[in-house]
């Protein structure tokens, strides 16, 4: 039995060969067939569009909750497509405890402070976060507020369900505070690899977008021209110039996630977890071929029009593009790291050390924690992502804990190597 591994970490599967009739079988079929309308009824649309609905269709895409499908199990953790930081072990929360602690100190203990979760899944961060800080009665537990965010409203009733069930009811804030800017944290684990990206390459001396058209009875790629000037100016913008044949995402919506920030964040930080890398990184010539993967299972893939709803999207993240949109909105760049060093900076060695010396926890629960932290400190897994940090209105020195501390260089590294 394979361990399960985090996204970003590539296990390949073999090429597939399959028929048409394995690839209907085998994705959500009512999802391709609108797909399909889609495109014949207009032409090829972008992959950003395909992306979007194959992921977030509200009947039919892969984060889309159908209770009435119980068989088809979980998104997240050991038991479904990929493993999150949050979901590995609850040890990742009770460090990041410590770090939204520091935060409002920053901001002067507000009497009124707000953690957001964008993209909660089953809510175990906020659940690991608020018991870690309930445990300790943390001075910030009487301003503290969660709030989980999910694209799917289901899904964001069963994590809200979760924390309730574990006392933490009185600290959610209802799902219409969503709409009200906020004072405190903004967390985004691993939320902006799954935004739709556009698909682009350069081909012949042009730039090219790849389209997704529908040929001989299933989806495939096709060239033209760009859907919109901000794809390649994205790139410019950065100093990147594909190579002919080099092929490149973008995702616009990730960077309207970003311009979106000061309209959603009143007085704060913003802290963006995720794998990725600037500019530089991501478009070299180490990845001719692109970034997109797929993971279901625990494994990782490069075909996106296979299992169609039933697999996961996913693409690095470009972090100079995400700091270049943020300081023209008015936000400030507080820094970026890796997620090795941010666990370094907020002591989670001590943490562990801590766990081990409490009464109320067993061999098990110790192996589990420190199998943990040591994925979290490996450059080569998840101590590999980056930790970008944005503020509204705060203090800029000195820096936060979990970007003060800096790993070797020769250990260190910029972006996930998938």
């Amino acid at each position: 039995m394979s361990l399960p591994v985090p996204r970003g970490v590539l296990q390949p599967l073999p090429p597939p060969s399959p028929d048409r009739a394995q690839l209907w079988a085998e994705s959500r079929r009512p999802l391709v067939e609108r797909l399909r309308d889609e495109i014949l009824g207009g032409g090829p649309i972008t992959f950003a569009r395909f992306m979007e609905l194959a992921l977030y269709d509200p009947q039919d895409g892969y984060y889309a909750a159908r209770p009435d499908e119980p068989e088809r199990g979980p998104r997240t953790g050991r038991e479904g497509d990929f493993l999150t930081a949050p979901e590995m072990d609850p040890l990742f929360g009770q460090v990041l405890a410590g770090q939204l602690e520091e935060c409002w100190e920053r901001l002067d203990r507000p009497s009124a402070f707000t953690f957001c979760d964008d993209g909660a899944g089953t809510g175990a961060l906020g659940l690991a976060v608020l018991d870690e800080l309930q445990r300790r009665s943390a001075p910030i537990l009487h301003a503290l507020r969660y709030l989980p965010l999910e694209a799917d409203p289901t899904r964001e009733a069963d994590a809200r369900e979760r924390l309730a069930a574990a006392g933490h009811g009185s600290r959610l804030l209802p799902q219409a505070a969503r709409v009200d800017p906020l004072q405190g944290v903004l967390v985004a684990n691993e939320l902006l690899d799954a935004l739709p990206v556009h698909r682009l390459e350069r081909r012949d001396g042009h730039d090219l977008e790849i389209r997704v058209a529908w040929r001989d009875g299933w989806f495939a790629e096709a060239p033209g021209p760009p859907s919109d000037p901000r794809l390649f100016e994205t790139l410019d913008a950065s100093g990147v110039h594909l190579e002919d044949g080099q092929r490149a995402e973008v995702s616009l919506a990730a960077l309207d996630w970003v311009a979106a920030l000061p309209a959603r964040l009143a007085r704060g930080y913003a802290v963006l977890i995720d794998y990725g890398g600037p500019a530089a990184t991501l478009y070299g010539g180490r990845h001719p071929e692109g970034l997109l993967r797929t993971y279901r299972a625990h494994h990782a893939g490069d075909d996106p029009f296979r299992a169609v709803g039933e697999q996961d999207l996913t693409a690095h993240v470009d972090t100079s593009a995400l700091e270049r949109v943020a300081r023209a909105t008015g936000l400030e760049v507080l820094g970026r790291t890796s997620q090795a060093e941010a666990m370094a900076g907020l002591d989670a060695g001590e943490a562990l050390v801590e766990l081990g010396r409490r009464r109320d926890t067993d061999a098990a629960r110790y192996r589990a924690a420190r199998g943990a932290l040591l994925r979290l400190l490996d450059p080569a897994a998840m101590g590999g992502f980056q930790v970008l940090v944005l503020g509204r209105h705060v203090p800029l020195e000195p820096p936060l804990r979990a970007l003060a501390y800096r790993l070797p260089r020769d250990t260190a590294t910029d972006a996930r190597d998938a």
